[in-house]
């Protein structure tokens, strides 16, 4: 075979095994200029003491090492006890807020699985709270959570007497906790209806049949068919409401405004806190990067262990 016929033969192979690239060209390089280079300049003002006296020329704050790290990770001072009681508050919150919106996702699921008179509506309406933009949805619950004109204590307090006459002040201090979890499980468990809905619909219906046959109730279906069927998806669905719930920064920040109560301080809302209210970037870098390591620890360990999980039950 000649040069020039394989040059020719091989010149098409090339273009096709270059297109896939080529595609994805324009997504990494989004990317890169919109999450690794910010990334990358966070790290660096980790590294300096940047306060508003250097926002102008950040380049020209001062080098400090590791000093930022060593204030936010001591615990004894009160930058790092804040820190740690915020993280502490954001892995309860986080816990229950991905355990609730998974089983009221999950359940809503299963029991929906069955065709029956007004689903399609009854699913369109579990739908809403997913579909409605952030801010609209959680500043119509701060208005219902208002102590003398919300909705809430309306409802609670005047029409079913509970808790007594007096009203509960719901954004303020313990009970904000659970109005922040309130609004983040109303918006979230949605999701996991979605999510569970569709792997719910590859379950063949000849198993569920032939479990009937054999005696099998609806929890023991539940338990020996739908749930092993559907692990694969939940394993994912919980990794993305972790990391969505442990990052989000809208709800408390919209529900609270700048500064949350302190039984409410998300790690998000905390670290935008030190960086652009008391002005100490480069202390809110130092928590920033913490917290991107410990996310990559806990997906990687996440990951490892469900992985593991899997292999396990194939072999």
């Amino acid at each position: 075979m000649s040069t020039g016929s394989r040059v020719s033969t091989t010149s098409p192979r090339l273009r096709r095994s270059a297109l896939p690239y080529l595609l994805l060209l324009p997504a990494l390089l989004l990317e890169l200029l919109i999450h690794l280079l910010p990334m990358v300049m966070g790290i660096l003002m980790s590294f300096r003491r940047l306060t508003q006296f250097f926002i102008r020329d950040w380049s020209r704050a001062p080098w400090t090492g590791w000093a930022n790290y060593e204030l936010v990770l001591d615990v004894d001072r009160p930058v790092g006890e804040a820190l740690l009681r915020s993280f502490l508050t954001t892995c309860l919150f986080t816990l229950l807020s991905v355990g609730l919106c998974w089983l009221l996702g999950t359940a809503a699921a299963v029991f929906m699985q069955e065709s029956f008179r007004g689903r399609g509506l009854l699913r369109a309406l579990f739908l809403v709270p997913y579909a409605l933009p952030v801010y609209a949805a959680v500043i119509t619950w701060a208005f219902m959570f208002q102590r003398d004109n919300g909705l809430v204590n309306h409802v609670l307090h005047d029409q079913l007497g509970l808790g007594g006459p007096e009203h509960t002040f719901w954004l303020l201090g313990d009970n904000s906790f659970w109005a922040l979890l309130t609004v983040s499980v109303w918006k979230g468990w949605p999701f996991a209806f979605l999510i569970v809905t569709a792997a719910l619909q590859n379950i063949p219906g000849e198993l569920y049949e032939a479990a009937a046959l054999d005696g099998a109730g609806i929890w023991q279906q539940i338990r020996r068919i739908t749930l092993p069927s559907v692990g694969a998806v939940n394993q994912v669905l919980v990794l993305v409401l972790f990391l969505w719930t442990f990052n989000d920064f809208n709800t408390p920040f919209v529900l609270f405004g700048k500064s949350a109560p302190a039984a409410a301080d998300l790690i998000s809302l905390h670290i935008y806190q030190s960086s652009f209210v008391t002005w100490n970037f480069g202390a809110g870098s130092a928590m920033s990067v913490l917290l991107l390591l410990f996310l990559l620890l806990v997906t990687a360990g996440y990951l490892l262990v469900t992985s593991r999980g899997r292999r396990s039950r194939h072999v």
